[in-house]
C-alpha cells in the first residue's frame, strides 16, 4: 500500500511537469501565429505620416492634407512675407551693432577668452549681414524699408551703454561686454523665433535657425566667463 502511494506521487508529479512544460510552449505558439497575422494585416510603419489641417479661406471648409502634401505646399508657396522681409532687415542692424561692439575689443579687452568670443562673433555674423543684403535684393525689397524702430528691437545697446563700453578698459571692459553681449544674443534669438513662427520664407527660416542654433551655444559659452 505504502508503494501504491509512492507510485501515485511519482505519476502526478510527472505529469504535473509535463502540463508546466505544454503550456508555455502552447502560449508561445499562439503569440507566433497571432503576430504573423497583426504582420500581415499591419500598414507599413510611418507610411504617410501625420496629416496636417490646412484652415480655409473665409466661407470656406478646413483641408487635410498629407505630411507630404504639406511638404509640397509649402515648396511651393515659398513667397516672402512682411515678417520675412522686416526680419533681414531688423538683423542686418542688429548684426552691425554686434560688429560694432567685438570692434573695441581688441584694444580694450583684458580676456584672450573674450577676445575668442569676440573673433568668433565677427566671423559668423559679417558674413550673414552679406547674406541678408543679397537676399532683400534677390526678393526686390529694401534695406531701409522697414518702418521700424531699431532701437527698440529686443537686446539692443543703448547709446548709453555703448558709450560705457567704449571708456572701459580692462576687466571692466570684458565684463560690460559680456553682459550686453549675452543681453545682444538674447534679443537675436527672440526675434528669430518670431519670424519662424510668422515668416513663410524657407531661406529666412533657415537664417533663422541658425541665429538660434549658433547664439544659443555662444550665451552659454559667455555665461561661463562672466
Amino acid at each position: 500500500m505504502h508503494r501504491s502511494i509512492e507510485g501515485n506521487r511519482d505519476v502526478t508529479q510527472v505529469f504535473a511537469r509535463a502540463v508546466r512544460l505544454a503550456v508555455p510552449l502552447t502560449t508561445l505558439a499562439v503569440l507566433a501565429l497571432t503576430a504573423c497575422d497583426s504582420g500581415a494585416d499591419a500598414e507599413p510603419d510611418g507610411a504617410g505620416g501625420p496629416s496636417v489641417i490646412v484652415p480655409g479661406m473665409p466661407g470656406e471648409a478646413n483641408r487635410t492634407l498629407s505630411a507630404e502634401e504639406a511638404a509640397e505646399q509649402r515648396a511651393d508657396d515659398d513667397s516672402p512675407n512682411s515678417a520675412d522681409a522686416d526680419y533681414a532687415r531688423m538683423m542686418i542692424e542688429h548684426h552691425s551693432q554686434a560688429l560694432e561692439m567685438t570692434g573695441l575689443v581688441p584694444d580694450r579687452a583684458q580676456s584672450s577668452q573674450v577676445k575668442k568670443v569676440a573673433e568668433r562673433i565677427d566671423a559668423a555674423q559679417r558674413p550673414e549681414i552679406e547674406v541678408m543684403r543679397s537676399w532683400l535684393d534677390e526678393h526686390g525689397k529694401s534695406e531701409h524699408n522697414g518702418g521700424h524702430d531699431h532701437a527698440a528691437m529686443p537686446g539692443m545697446a543703448t547709446e548709453a551703454q555703448l558709450g560705457k563700453l567704449r571708456a572701459a578698459r580692462g576687466k571692466a571692459f570684458d565684463q560690460l561686454f559680456l553682459t550686453l553681449m549675452i543681453a545682444h544674443h538674447e534679443g537675436a534669438v527672440t526675434m528669430a523665433a518670431e519670424v519662424k513662427a510668422q515668416g513663410n520664407n524657407v531661406r529666412i527660416e533657415e537664417l533663422a535657425d541658425d541665429v538660434i542654433a549658433q547664439q544659443t551655444s555662444e550665451i552659454t559659452r559667455m555665461r561661463t566667463m562672466s
